[in-house]
């Protein structure tokens, strides 16, 4: 930049500095004016050749763009901290690789000591959702003989989870 228009910037900013701080104050934060005069000069001094010879009305239409574009930035990153909140609410975080891999080779352990109807028992309650009498349907027995099968699959996961960790079982019981 040449001295020239050093000086044209300088005289842009002591003479309407004050005036698009003004105007700043009449439409945003009292946090944000400095940063709109600031972004406002900003591209006044990068398009100083632009600047037309009746600066103020100039200055005032960038300090207007400056500021809807503060005001849709915020707007956008209000969306995603909206956006992130719900999905924090309907998605919980994923535990770290290693703990699914432990876990799952416990229940694989576990449901390894167990009949396969006492296993499918488990299966059709606890991963398909179904009550006894739809077990029992699904199982081809009576209900009482799908409960008797649940309830003996139940006991042996529980003596299973007490004995691999007598502190903290990790395996819990169906239920």
């Amino acid at each position: 930049m040449t001295t020239a228009e050093g000086a044209r910037f300088s005289g842009l900013w002591d003479l309407y500095a004050h005036r698009v701080m003004a105007y700043a104050s009449r439409h945003v934060d009292p946090d944000s004016v400095q940063d709109v005069v600031s972004e406002t000069f900003l591209v006044a001094w990068r398009r100083l050749a632009d600047v037309p010879g009746d600066p103020l009305p100039w200055l005032l239409v960038v300090a207007r763009n400056t500021i809807s574009n503060r005001r849709r930035s915020l707007y956008r990153a209000r969306v995603v901290e909206l956006e992130m909140a719900r999905l924090a609410r309907v998605a919980r975080p994923a535990d770290g690789a290693d703990v699914p891999a432990v876990a799952r080779a416990e229940v694989l352990r576990a449901l390894g000591t167990l009949t396969t109807t006492e296993r499918e028992a488990v299966f059709l309650t606890a991963w398909d959702g179904l009550d006894a009498a739809a077990g029992a349907q699904v199982a081809g027995c009576s209900v009482d003989a799908f409960a008797k099968r649940l309830s003996r699959a139940r006991a042996r996961l529980s003596v299973q989870s007490d004995e691999d960790d007598d502190s903290e079982p990790r395996i819990r019981s169906v239920r």
